[in-house]
């Protein structure tokens, strides 16, 4: 079950919150959105469920064990390693063991049969929840949760469960056993909730499916322009798929009483590579540098090392797939050159020009994302760079730009803050009352646009569910 489908929307949600809201009791509602995320997550996984369970049981004995010789670091070390073990096993297992025998066999010439196992929905985001839940404990920065109840739920949260952004158990822990009912927070939680649908059905959707026109044609097909302009459609596509996600799973948090933390900064108003990675997927960005970078030695020790090191587990955990590690790498060496020489420089030229050079290697990092077979990369980038022998575009290109100038010209203001002012300058200006009723206009506005659209369209993928 997506966030954007019609079952969600009309009978999920309504239901959860019915039931969540019946009892004023917190064990109780614990209770219910523990029930109603496990049926979420076993509606397309029903399976997969039990592994989720498993993860949950072994993590949180894990951090009770970790908890029960925190003066004795060297027994409480066994938990983590318990923990990093189990977790890291199982998701080389489900996400890797194909990408494993297939890349033996391309080196060796062997002919391993791949296990083909279904790849769990989520899997890349709650193995990184439990994992950070075992080092803080074992790091003394949050105490061992007690109630296995409240763990599971800390975990299992349909929210955030299957596509992020990756919550940590100190930013929740006391909401956990503690939040309370607050309407603006339910508003507010309403508001940001259509909003992000809106962005993923009506901008992601569109987006994608323009994508899918020009993006990789065969050169029969293609054209210069077209290939940029399908790359563009997907920078337009990704973004707006996990942010929308992320602002929906924010704004359900706020339903229920839960505060998670911003994943998505603007990212495509970044001035350097550097800025983009501190604007997108936060939630990823922070666990690797906390978990993996600082714990490497940070800036103290090999930093270069470091970088890379990070850089390449970003890639590979994004997909099972050597463009996903040559991404990860490509941000890596850009980052190291901007760290070393770049910003220095940039530093000194206008913000436009940092724009367009920031624009420029992010969009072009999002074709070695698109592409899993690294030939269809080199020909599309050999298009797209003039180095093919094709036209520079067609009549096919020119009637989708027109037909959706309209929409392009919307999506692209999106990617800027103008949205956020406009609703200061609103709140600013307009009463209290007045205010509100322009917020509900909005709301029902976004919310009846994706619902026609949903009605009509057999387009609806959420890109981040395969990773």
């Amino acid at each position: 079950m997506v966030f954007s489908s019609l079952t969600f929307l009309f009978f999920f949600l309504p239901a959860c919150l019915i039931c969540y809201y019946a009892f004023p009791q917190r064990t109780v509602r614990n209770l219910i959105l523990t029930a109603f995320s496990l049926i979420f997550y076993a509606w397309g996984e029903p399976i997969w469920v039990s592994l989720l369970i498993i993860s949950c049981v072994w993590d949180f004995f894990n951090g009770l064990f970790i908890d029960h010789f925190k003066n004795r670091k060297v027994i409480a070390r066994l938990g983590v390693i318990s923990s990093l073990t189990v977790n890291l096993a199982l998701l080389v297992s489900f996400k890797y063991a194909d990408f494993i025998v297939e890349t033996v066999n391309a080196l060796t010439g062997l002919g391993f049969k791949a296990p083909g196992i279904l790849l769990p929905i989520g899997i890349s985001f709650y193995t990184f929840q439990t994992i950070s839940y075992t080092v803080d404990v074992y790091r003394g920065e949050v105490p061992a949760q007690k109630n296995f109840l409240n763990f599971i739920l800390f975990v299992v949260s349909f929210h955030q469960l299957v596509a992020g952004p990756i919550v940590r158990y100190s930013h929740i822990a006391r909401e956990i056993e503690e939040r309370v009912f607050s309407l603006p927070d339910f508003s507010n939680g309403v508001t940001r909730f259509c909003k992000g649908l809106f962005k993923k059905v009506f901008i992601a959707n569109t987006a994608g499916e323009l994508c899918l026109q020009f993006l990789g044609q065969d050169m029969s097909h293609t054209t210069v322009a077209g290939e940029w302009f399908g790359l563009l459609m997907y920078s337009l596509q990704i973004y707006f798929d996990f942010s929308g996600y992320s602002d929906m799973a924010i704004g359900l948090g706020w339903m229920f009483g839960f505060h998670y933390h911003e994943n998505f900064k603007h990212p495509y108003t970044a001035t350097s590579i550097t800025d983009f990675w501190r604007r997108w997927h936060i939630s990823l960005g922070t666990f690797f540098r906390d978990y993996v970078y600082i714990p490497l030695g940070g800036n103290r020790r090999y930093p270069i090392r470091n970088m890379f090191i990070v850089w390449g587990l970003t890639g590979i955990w994004h997909g099972a797939s050597w463009n996903f590690v040559l991404w990860g790498l490509y941000f890596g060496v850009i980052l190291w050159f901007e760290k070393q020489v770049l910003l220095r420089l940039l530093d000194a030229m206008p913000n436009f020009v940092k724009h367009v050079y920031a624009i420029f290697f992010i969009v072009l990092g999002w074709a070695i994302f698109f592409f899993t077979d690294l030939s269809r990369l080199g020909s599309t980038l050999k298009v797209m760079f003039g180095m093919a022998d094709v036209p520079l575009y067609n009549f096919q290109l020119d009637a989708a730009f027109w037909a959706n100038a309209y929409w392009l010209v919307f999506a692209l203001v999106m990617c800027a803050p103008l949205y956020a002012r406009a609703h200061a300058g609103l709140k600013q200006h307009l009463t209290a009352i007045t205010y509100q009723w322009a917020v509900v206009f909005q709301n029902l506005l976004f919310l009846g646009v994706s619902v026609v659209l949903l009605v009509g369209q057999t387009y609806n993928p959420f890109i981040y569910f395969r990773f």
